[in-house]
């Protein structure tokens, strides 16, 4: 059998290849690489489909994290709560703008955000929430609203993993006051590069992004202020708007593998810990019908404690199958993060997590064939 592969981006380009090399052609004849109608279309479509009046395409989902934190005034000094379980990408964000991370610990049954632990970190230096729609699965952002809204706090949707999900039936990336989005290539929707997108529905985050993005660009040969370079680039947006016509039929398909593994790997309860198919355990109507879903960018299972989730992944390896352990280190404890403060033992549902996890191959081209073998290799190896 083939190599099964975490995502396979071979068999998703030899789907769309053709609409691609179109696209190419068609740029490379106009020579229009930066910036340009193709952006413009494509930051237009995307807008549309996640429901805001603005999006700005810029270089990656850490660029649309720090301008959304820049346009915000945050800054020097001010605080900004978010979670340990992200990529760091989430917290340099904030290091960037000197300002500082202040993390909480991770509901266990969705590891998202833990929304009863942000009110005992505000104080009078907290400017904004950061929460992050880990692995697809939506925040429980009402509570989260009303908390920012009750202290005068921003909110910014981190949804890097999060294309398409929906929470009472909008789009994550609609609620707060920007919303943040990668398209690095193993995205639900990826670039072949990087990419990344901010969304709101405020006039003045667009016009910052649009110029900060470019230099601080107002208007040809004028800068009103001091920029990047961080732009879009016309083929990844041209590669992304053919995605973004197959993105809710590819995270359709992801739930139904999902809903597989699930379904096959309930029988090893002994050993493994599965992610939960609710989108959000204990909400009201947290289902498809009533418009909260979970787009599965990776199904992540823990490993019973008895065992070493590293000797599995080598197991797996060595028959074919590519998993991994994704952020087995979490940003409080990284190297480079000492200077905030933290130490092993502050979060331990996120640590829990991190020493357990293993992801599983999960992309809309992993066929149902390819999951039966992956489940019965997990049965081999722990029965």
């Amino acid at each position: 059998m083939e190599e099964i592969r975490l995502y396979n981006l071979k068999r998703q380009f030899e789907a769309i290849k053709e609409d691609v090399f179109t696209a190419l052609n068609q740029i490379a004849t106009r020579q229009e690489f930066t910036l340009g109608p193709w952006v413009e279309k494509f930051e237009k479509e995307f807008a549309d489909y996640i429901g805001t009046t603005h999006a700005v395409g810029v270089n990656s989902g850490t660029d649309a994290l720090f301008f959304s934190l820049q346009a915000l005034g945050i800054g020097e000094g001010d605080e900004v709560i978010t979670v340990p379980n992200s990529y760091i990408a989430t917290a340099l964000a904030v290091i960037y703008c000197r300002a500082k991370p202040v993390f909480v610990d991770i509901d266990p049954l969705t590891y998202n955000m833990d929304v009863e632990n942000i009110k005992e970190k505000i104080n009078n230096k907290t400017k904004a929430i950061i929460p992050v729609h880990l692995y697809g699965r939506p925040c429980n952002l009402d509570p989260i609203m009303d908390i920012a809204q009750d202290h005068e706090l921003f909110v910014i949707e981190d949804a890097c993993q999060a294309h398409g999900a929906l929470y009472k039936g909008k789009k994550v990336g609609s609620f707060g006051d920007t919303g943040c989005f990668s398209f690095y290539p193993g995205k639900n929707l990826g670039a072949y590069g990087d990419g990344g997108m901010v969304t709101s529905n405020v006039r003045k985050i667009f016009d910052h992004v649009s110029s900060v993005r470019n230099y601080g660009r107002k208007e040809k040969n004028l800068m009103g202020g001091i920029g990047y370079n961080s732009r879009l680039d016309a083929i990844q947006a041209a590669v992304l708007s053919i995605k973004l016509k197959r993105l809710d039929e590819w995270n359709a398909k992801r739930a139904e593998l999902s809903r597989f593994y699930h379904d096959n790997l309930s029988d090893l309860d002994e050993y493994l810990y599965l992610p939960t198919l609710t989108p959000i355990p204990n909400l009201k109507d947290d289902n498809a019908e009533s418009g909260t879903t979970h787009v599965w960018h990776l199904y992540e299972i823990q490993v019973n404690p008895k065992y070493n989730p590293d000797d599995l992944n080598r197991f797996l390896d060595k028959n074919g199958i590519h998993a991994e352990r994704h952020y087995p280190i979490p940003i409080h404890l990284q190297p480079s993060m000492r200077f905030l403060g933290y130490r092993k033992g502050d979060f331990p549902v996120t640590e829990q997590l991190a020493e357990r996890c293993i992801d599983l191959p999960l992309c809309p081209y992993t066929t149902f064939d390819e999951a039966r073998y992956v489940v019965d290799k997990l049965e081999e190896f722990f029965l």
